[in-house]
């Protein structure tokens, strides 16, 4: 090859190298200078999610019940962790190798990137441990959170509900794109119930690091930052003397109190015995202590309020007049025979005493069961079906409180599907007039039956919060809770009324509990249980001409309602139209009288 040609090979390689190398630099330094630039940004800018405080709640007239305390949260990004120091970590933060790997192993695809929480309100010692270890802790910080603090001398731990740590099942089923690995959310009560307005809207910050981590300065001086929203607050119905007097009824004791203003439905009190210690699910849960609740024999966790599903008893009573009178079974003035005992084809029904031919009102006051075994035939089931449901039985009351039971109240095709196509027997109404067989209510339907028989048939539903206020905006929104009439005659309640107000203060079963000072009414009842002790009830309401309060009161295996529930019942109606200032409880004054 001539030297020409070889000398024109070499230029022009070299010319389409210095061409490719040229254009190369072009886009290296201005096509692709934005995208390498956000990757260099990455590499030096953290991104912290601020999680917000979560809502106050306070009760009837403005005092906190749940309040936040500023804690710290030990936070691992995966992506820089160092898995040799495990163990190091697992051991200054008193938990298991195990479960920190299993936290890291959670953030796949891009969330190996964002911050996991591993521990929440750790200690001074370990924020210390954290920097006094940065340069070679890489990935390993911490951030400050706020969590749950429980200001009272009650624990209302059925009422307000704890938070926990989202599942992973939790995460999958949500609809949103809110909640993350390791968030908090409601997990029961009124937490749970309220939580898209509690929980608030995060925020986020971004952080100038050098190489280990080390926070140097927020990025672009925080023009990019989105400032968290603290949730609304919850603003209830809660009266805290009355709860904290309710709880102190009810200790070391198996049952349930509910106290409703029958004009509103209002939640006065509510406690269910045993409960639990709200602390025990803040910061970082023991898991031991977690496990030993859900695993205790006495249940604490179960709300005995909302999720009970007992007979009522002779408390039933009152529904099983106003149905036979609405549907003209009997009058207000029609007498039944009442000798002593009810025999129905082969089988003797026994009353606790034989109390001749008597009215419905003299019926409810001496709680003849004859009376209403008759009724119970008479009724038929369809119209027993259809009128417990206009009290609000078989369905839930709509209480703004997680996990509520619909109890149960038979009808025709319940009975064909038990026991077959018309192959049951008439004679089940016979104790389904008396509140026993198979019918099941929870103590917060007895409640709103028994506010609504004290308002003529004004039925409201139950609730707990009463508005919800937000702090950032200074907007109120009130709620809206459902009240209707339940078409009934009013002759009709006050004749059930007259009944009930001579149980107290006439010869009736909780005779003991007549008070000098307020005009109380109400009924015992006494359910029976094939598995131990029968079960108290009492509901009532104060005062008669004016009702303020209707509560009902549930003894677990207590024995008779007159000896267990109907004193309970009598101190708190007292303590709540007294002004919280009374306390005429007395365990010994329980009567030995049957109901």
């Amino acid at each position: 090859m001539k030297p020409e040609s070889i000398k024109y090979i070499s230029l022009t390689i070299v010319f389409i190298a210095s061409l490719a190398l040229t254009g190369r630099l072009v886009q290296l330094q201005i096509v692709e200078q934005k995208e390498y630039g956000r990757e260099s940004d990455k590499n030096s800018i953290k991104k912290i999610i601020e999680t917000p405080a979560r809502g106050l709640i306070f009760d009837r007239s403005g005092n906190i019940l749940v309040d936040n305390r500023p804690s710290y949260t030990f936070i691992i990004t995966p992506y820089k962790f160092d898995k040799t120091l495990t163990a190091e970590i697992a051991k200054q933060l008193d938990i298991e190798p195990e479960y920190i790997l299993s936290q890291i192993a959670k953030a796949t695809g891009t969330n190996k990137f964002n911050p996991i929480k591993i521990k929440r309100d750790i200690d001074f010692k370990t924020i210390s441990y954290i920097e006094e270890n940065r340069d070679r802790l890489r990935g390993v910080s911490y951030q400050v959170e706020s969590i749950r603090s429980y200001p009272n001398k009650f624990r209302g731990s059925h009422i307000f509900g704890y938070n926990s740590e989202i599942s992973e099942k939790q995460l999958a089923d949500s609809k949103e794109d809110y909640y993350k690995q390791g968030d908090l959310v409601g997990t029961t009560g009124i937490e749970k119930y309220y939580e898209k307005f509690v929980r608030g809207e995060k925020g986020s910050r971004l952080i100038l690091v050098d190489v280990n981590g080390k926070e140097i300065d927020s990025y672009n001086d925080g023009r990019n930052d989105e400032k968290s929203k603290n949730g609304s607050d919850l603003l209830t119905t809660i009266d805290s003397d009355l709860q904290e007097y309710a709880e102190k009824l009810l200790q070391n004791k198996r049952g349930a109190i509910i106290a409703l203003d029958p004009r509103t439905g209002e939640v006065l009190c509510l406690v269910s015995k045993p409960d639990f210690d709200l602390n025990i699910f803040v910061g970082s849960p023991d898991p031991k202590k977690v496990a030993g609740l859900f695993a205790d024999a006495n249940k604490p966790i179960f709300n005995r309020v909302t999720q009970t599903k007992y007979p009522p008893g002779s408390t039933w009573k009152m529904m099983m007049a106003l149905a036979s009178l609405a549907t003209g079974k009997i009058t207000t003035t029609s007498t039944i025979s009442c000798p002593g005992s009810f025999q129905f084809g082969n089988r003797v029904f026994e009353d606790h005493g034989a109390y001749g031919s008597i009215n419905v009102v003299r019926a409810i006051e001496v709680s003849s069961n004859v009376f209403f075994y008759k009724l119970g035939v008479m009724l038929g089931i369809d119209n027993y079906h259809d009128y417990s449901e206009m009290f609000g039985f078989g369905k839930r009351t709509g209480i703004d409180i997680s996990n509520e039971t619909s109890g149960l109240v038979p009808s025709a095709k319940y009975y064909n599907k038990v026991f077959g196509e018309n192959k049951w027997s008439q004679g089940l109404l016979v104790s389904l007039g008396i509140g026993q067989g198979e019918l099941g209510v929870s103590p917060v339907q007895m409640a709103a039956y028994t506010a609504a028989i004290c308002m003529n048939g004004m039925y409201n539903q139950p609730h707990i919060v009463r508005r919800i206020y937000n702090s950032t905006t200074g907007q109120e929104t009130p709620l809206v809770f459902t009240r209707r009439q339940i078409d009934i005659p009013q002759n009709y309640f006050e004749a059930v009324k007259k009944g009930m107000y001579l149980v107290v203060n006439g010869s009736g079963t909780a005779k003991n509990i007549k008070s000098s000072e307020y005009d109380l009414s109400g009924k015992t009842g006494t359910a029976q249980n094939s598995n131990g002790n029968n079960h108290s009830w009492f509901v009532g309401f104060a005062p008669f001409d004016d009702p303020k309060i209707a509560v009902c009161v549930l003894g677990e295996n207590a024995g008779w309602g007159a000896q267990f529930a109907a004193p309970i019942a009598a101190a708190l109606m007292v303590r709540y139209l007294s002004g919280n200032t009374k306390d005429i409880y007395n365990e010994s004054s329980g009567a030995e009288i049957r109901d």
